[in-house]
């Protein structure tokens, strides 16, 4: 449909420079490559640059700015035809409606400033009796972004079919690690689940439409599903028996929000969130967007199979990823969104010297602090029949990818700047380890990052029984690199 005060703008051509600014989320990290490979110019945008340095993008253009932080819009915006809006602050907590507000209308103004000519932002179908905040807050973002004087074209889409869509993680953690589930009756609601890759064609296709500026475009799958059907198909499709469902009419949406950091790894503020919108039957009033952009749309079932079939043809990562399938063990029951703990410290030395003691870590060297804490938890594994005493690696010094420190797995270097390591113990999930330096003003930086992938409840409470241990090893190894660059 039509916004008040739309308008046309002038046809866009596919050289001209696009921004995605959410490079890094969920939708930008997909769109992104999408874009590149039919040739767009882009520009990827993101608050943390080390995050899209580490997707490995070539050919496109990474910038850091931040939407709630207006001096930094102009240098990302400069030269830009078309804007791509993906941010959100559901990650923040309460206060996430407020922020989006915010954030929005200082894009809107600094995109006008810039002189670009479309922007496209993507919402969620919002039903006029919805009442969630994080629904409203979508709806909202729209007519904040509207208020500029840039045409914008907004997208719509309820649940999105793709790794790493939350709605999507959240069935997968659910019916692929709970035989029986409890479920308040909005498992009966329907809602018309569009594939991502038909997604991205949309978002793809819109800024070139001069007829799309000023719309708001419903887009959906074929077919309406309740989620009780959507969470058999993807538990058939993975090769699990489905789960049996037991509605209770008094378990509300928000009652069961509270428990789900137990049963998903997906960041808790956004499953909550989504939880508490599942109120309402979704529907898409798409017409308009299937007359403008033409395409074939999947049905659920198979979206479900792509989205499998690309997790396990995912290629060699060079450094840990969000979701990436190698760091997951190739397993699609281990959950794509990481649990992470990290300490870190500064050391008086060069990196090159830093990654002198980093590279021979294990081993005789062993984990530079803690030691006793690490041979405990070694000996537990060896215990239960795993790798955990199975001491020492190839050379003390040299390493390369696919040696095995200790039960370590060596899965990725870049010397003198990380070190990624695959955890080898029996564990009901997916471990990584990764030390990375970074050159400072007085020194280096050295960051001791661990990623856990967990496999359902039990990965979860394996997770928060080694929190304890986790507030001060991972700071404590960093800190021992040091002393031990420090002491040589």
């Amino acid at each position: 449909m039509a916004t008040p005060g739309s308008s046309t703008s002038p046809t866009l051509k596919a050289d001209d420079l696009t921004l995605v600014f959410g490079a890094s989320g969920y939708i930008g990290s997909h769109l992104v490559p999408h874009l590149l490979a039919r040739g767009v110019r882009v520009r990827a945008c993101s608050r943390n640059l080390n995050v899209l340095e580490a997707r490995g993008w070539t050919g496109a253009e990474l910038v850091s700015a931040d939407a709630l932080k207006p001096d930094t819009l102009g240098p990302a915006l400069e030269g830009v035809q078309v804007a791509y809006y993906l941010v959100h602050s559901m990650g923040a907590g309460k206060s996430f409606g407020r922020l989006d507000l915010e954030a929005a209308g200082h894009f809107a103004r600094a995109a006008a400033a810039a002189g670009v000519q479309r922007i496209v932002y993507l919402g969620g179908l919002a039903p006029e009796s919805a009442r969630s905040e994080h629904i409203v807050s979508r709806r909202l973002t729209g007519d904040e972004l509207r208020k500029g004087t840039v045409p914008v074209t907004e997208l719509r889409a309820g649940i999105i079919v793709g790794p790493g869509s939350a709605a999507f993680e959240v069935m997968r953690d659910l019916v692929l690690h709970l035989p029986v589930m409890v479920t308040p009756k909005w498992v009966s609601r329907t809602s018309p689940p569009i594939a991502l890759e038909n997604l991205l064609h949309y978002l793809e296709q819109v800024p070139r439409i001069p007829e799309a500026a000023g719309q708001i475009l419903d887009t959906g799958g074929p077919e309406y599903l309740t989620y009780a059907h959507m969470m058999r198909i993807l538990a058939e499709e993975a090769g699990h028996r489905p789960p049996r469902i037991i509605p209770v009419p008094l378990l509300s949406p928000k009652l069961s929000s509270y428990w789900l950091r137990l049963v998903t790894a997906v960041p808790t503020p956004i499953a909550q969130a989504l939880i508490e919108g599942l109120k309402e039957d979704y529907v898409a009033d798409d017409a308009l967007a299937r007359r403008l952009v033409p395409q074939t749309l999947m049905d659920f079932r198979t979206a479900v199979r792509a989205t499998f079939e690309a997790e396990k043809s995912h290629g060699i990562a060079a450094r840990w990823t969000e979701g990436a399938f190698m760091f997951r063990d190739y397993r699609l029951d281990y959950a794509y969104y990481a649990k992470q703990a990290s300490g870190s410290t500064v050391v008086d030395a060069s990196t090159a010297q830093v990654w002198a003691v980093v590279r021979r870590i294990g081993g005789e060297n062993r984990y530079f602090a803690y030691d006793m804490l690490w041979k405990i938890r070694e000996t537990i594994d060896w215990l239960l029949g795993g790798p955990g005493r199975n001491y020492g690696r190839r050379h003390p010094t040299e390493l390369r990818t696919g040696d095995m420190v200790d039960s370590w797995r060596v899965m990725a270097i870049e010397p003198e700047r990380r070190l990624t390591l695959g955890f080898g113990m029996k564990a009901p999930g997916a471990g990584v380890l990764e030390i990375e330096l970074s050159p400072q003003d007085s020194g280096t930086r050295i960051t001791v990052t661990n990623h856990w992938h967990p496999a359902g409840v039990w990965g979860l409470l394996y997770w928060y029984l080694m929190a304890p241990a986790h507030a001060f090893i991972f700071k404590g190894l960093a800190e021992g690199i040091a002393r031990r660059v420090q002491s040589t």
